[in-house]
């Protein structure tokens, strides 16, 4: 069996450099990888299928081929080129994605693959495009819808045209339409998504939410080989260089560890630690932001727009004289990470996620597999991760709810850091996902398409702005 990965926008590398640095690059990478990993351990031939940058900034992403480490036998990376060689941000990539089917095409010639997986609205309508040129079947995994996106975002009539020039909202929103419509199953992460999401109004007429046999759930899991309680090999160097950092900080921590983006509201985390004096005497507050060793003296690194999300932090901080209280850690990889939060797990400590609204949370279960307690926000998957009570679940707009779900976590550490690491091992493994989706592939290799569908779904101008108009009244 061969099956093709489809995700356009990505940094797809052996050495996974940049990986969730970039809006472009986020867990969906990890989850592609993971995936693809595990299911050619079962003997099924993947590729990993994404655009070909040969731009000096992002030297990694120029080889046609790549492999990771022990999979060269079943695992590629196929890298497609489309529209230029210049890097171009996922909103960019919308007009070229005609061109990066036909060359896909062109690279598999004959040898067509079996099946494919489309991820995110780009690798979703790159499957549709397969599908009615090839008669390629596909499932769907959007990982975060538009619509919700277009909502948070505060879409109005008046503002239309500026948002649409800058997120291209008409483009994904039919994309994903298509996706959803022409997919032989949709795979979401939690009931919630499923229900919630894919019920946008924006959505009706695509898919029946009910309807079990278009749509399943498949959780998302844990490398259980990097996240694990158990020490592993490198691990020592690293508990000595966080000793010689943190000396002097014997309390229990409090680890915020996301990428730097608006909707994971770390502000949120940082106002609630302000605000509680006994969880200051409680608990020091760690923020990880890879690359940066001292973000007071080194902020000017980031992209704009990573320092608008950090320098009210770093204000807050400053503000309230809390220095001493608070470390940045520059973590550089997945087994580092892992090794860091082991450490910290030692410590007491605990990890929060306090974004706005988090569509599954990998993050949170990689901290607990590493027998961290977490906290985490009630919007989103980790309320049904989290469901069992294993977890902390707050209100990511209510500080003092956070405070005092913060509290709760340093004071019963141990007993929501067991039930944490139990909840993962016994539901959230990549070999669970896998399964899953072997199940539906299976199933899945012989459809049919409707081709008269793609020309009715591709202007959803008209769709938006009525549904806009509608809201408002």
């Amino acid at each position: 069996m061969h099956v093709i990965f489809l995700n356009p926008q990505g940094n797809f590398d052996p050495q996974d450099s940049h990986l969730t640095e970039h809006p472009d690059f986020g867990g969906q990478l990890v989850y592609v990888k993971e995936i693809g990993m595990a299911l050619s351990k079962m003997g099924v031939h993947v590729d990993i299928v994404t655009r070909r940058i040969d731009d000096p900034d992002w030297p990694e992403f120029s080889k046609p081929l790549d492999y990771y480490k022990g999979y060269a036998d079943h695992l590629r990376i196929v890298r497609i080129a489309c529209g230029g060689p210049k890097f171009l941000n996922k909103e960019r990539l919308w007009e070229y994605l005609d061109e990066f089917t036909d060359n896909i095409l062109a690279f598999y010639g004959e040898g067509l693959p079996d099946f494919a997986t489309g991820h995110y609205g780009d690798g979703g309508y790159s499957a549709v495009l397969l599908k009615q040129k090839a008669g390629i079947g596909f499932t769907f995994t959007g990982h975060s819808l538009g619509a919700q996106k277009l909502d948070k975002l505060g879409m109005t009539p008046e503002n239309f045209d500026r948002m649409e020039q800058q997120y291209r909202f008409s483009k994904r929103i039919a994309a994903e339409r298509l996706s959803i419509a022409q997919a032989f199953q949709i795979i979401t992460s939690t009931s919630q998504e499923r229900m919630e999401q894919y019920a946008h109004p924006l959505y009706q007429g695509a898919v029946a939410v009910n309807d079990d046999r278009k749509l399943a759930v498949i959780p998302p899991g844990v490398n259980t080989r990097i996240f694990t309680t158990q020490d592993r090999e490198g691990d020592e160097a690293i508990y000595r260089k966080l000793e010689a950092k943190i000396q002097g900080k014997p309390k229990p921590w409090i680890i915020v560890s996301s990428r730097l983006d608006e909707k994971k509201n770390h502000l949120g985390a940082v106002k609630a630690y302000v605000l509680s004096k006994e969880l200051q005497a409680k608990a020091n507050l760690g923020i990880f932001i890879r690359g940066l060793d001292d973000p007071f003296a080194e902020i000017e690194h980031l992209p704009a727009k990573e320092q608008q999300i950090l320098r009210p932090i770093l204000d807050l901080i400053t503000q309230h004289t809390l220095q001493a209280n608070v470390g940045f850690f520059n973590i550089k990889s997945q087994p580092e990470l892992a090794t860091t939060y082991r450490y910290f797990a030692r410590r007491g400590s605990i990890f929060t996620l306090t974004a706005f609204y988090e569509p599954f949370g990998l993050a949170p279960i990689e901290a607990a597999a590493c027998g961290l307690a977490v906290v985490v926000t009630k919007n989103g998957g980790p309320s049904e991760i989290f469901a069992d009570g294993s977890g902390i679940l707050v209100d990511p707009f209510d500080a003092r709810e956070i405070a005092k779900g913060l509290l709760e976590g340093i004071d019963r550490q141990q007993y929501y850091a067991t039930l944490g690491e139990l909840r993962v091992k016994a539901k959230y493994t990549w070999e669970k996902t896998t399964e899953g989706y072997l199940r539906v592939i299976e199933k899945g290799i012989q459809q049919h398409y409707d081709q008269d569908m793609i020309t009715r779904e591709l202007n959803a101008k008209e769709r938006i702005l009525s549904y806009l108009t509608n809201r408002r009244s």
